[in-house]
């Protein structure tokens, strides 16, 4: 057999073959009664091609509990055959199926805000965002000023933790991109009620104490370094910052400058 006699006889195979997968329709719905009933099946939705030698008929589903999904029934046949065979019959969920949430892991459950007066939520040993902190020496001095310094607690955030906070308030509702925040043409630092946090993130974030905010909260986050977060903030984060107040300030610098001409010289 020459190449362009086999090639022929393949291409012939196909289209025999493909005369006994497309014509199945009926055969298709046979087996969905005899799994189902046939009050279960609905209209002849089309037929797709799994491979040369298996394609899939759908149909629609009339099974209660399962709105929006089709029934598909899967034949095959080999070239010489008369007819096809059914392979499986299976619900697929269609594009207007109604369909279970993603499941969450029992541990990821609980999101900002579930939590009440009373409960508790104790973080897991192995946390990644929580590493060893200082151990009490006995010392009444030493352990005065580790007190002072923020120290004296089993375990502290870790680096890792730190930037994810970082990220996370970066990219909640008082980030940059609020609209307050983008409105506002002042430098928050500059504001006698600005409290800013101790450690690294207070180049970065602070509080307002003043009691004109809801939340008692105003974040100072810089764009180019949240998005990158990292424990060694840059200096240029105490430059660049927002607020959620009216005298905040904006993440351009263009604004902190217009903001600096505002202001009174002494």
């Amino acid at each position: 057999m020459t190449a362009r006699t086999e090639e022929a006889a393949i291409t012939e195979w196909s289209q025999e073959v493909a005369a006994l997968l497309t014509g199945a329709v009926d055969q298709a719905r046979a087996a969905i009664e005899e799994f189902s009933g046939p009050e279960s099946v609905g209209d002849y939705l089309g037929v797709s091609y799994e491979d040369p030698a298996a394609a899939t008929h759908r149909f629609l589903a009339h099974v209660p509990g399962y709105r929006g999904w089709q029934w598909a029934v899967v034949v095959a046949a080999y070239p010489g055959a008369d007819h096809a065979t059914i392979s499986e019959v299976v619900l697929v969920p269609g594009p207007t199926a109604l369909l279970a949430p993603e499941w969450v892991p029992w541990d990821q459950r609980i999101r900002p805000g579930d939590l009440g007066p009373g409960d508790l939520l104790a973080a897991p040993p192995d946390d990644p965002r929580l590493v060893p902190g200082y151990a009490a020496t006995g010392d009444p001095q030493v352990d005065e000023v580790a007190v002072e310094l923020g120290l004296g607690r089993r375990r502290v955030m870790s680096a890792w933790g730190r930037a994810q906070a970082a990220q996370r308030w970066h990219d909640g509702e008082y980030g940059p991109n609020s609209p307050m925040a983008r409105s506002t043409k002042r430098v928050c630092r500059d504001c006698g009620f600005y409290l800013p946090l101790a450690g690294s993130l207070g180049r970065m974030f602070g509080s307002a104490a003043t009691r004109c905010l809801p939340t008692g909260m105003s974040w100072t986050p810089s764009t180019a370094a949240a998005r990158t977060p990292t424990p060694q903030l840059p200096r240029a984060a105490a430059r660049r910052c927002m607020t959620r107040t009216t005298t905040g300030c904006s993440t351009s610098p263009r604004h902190r400058q217009t903001a600096s001409r505002s202001r009174p010289r002494p």
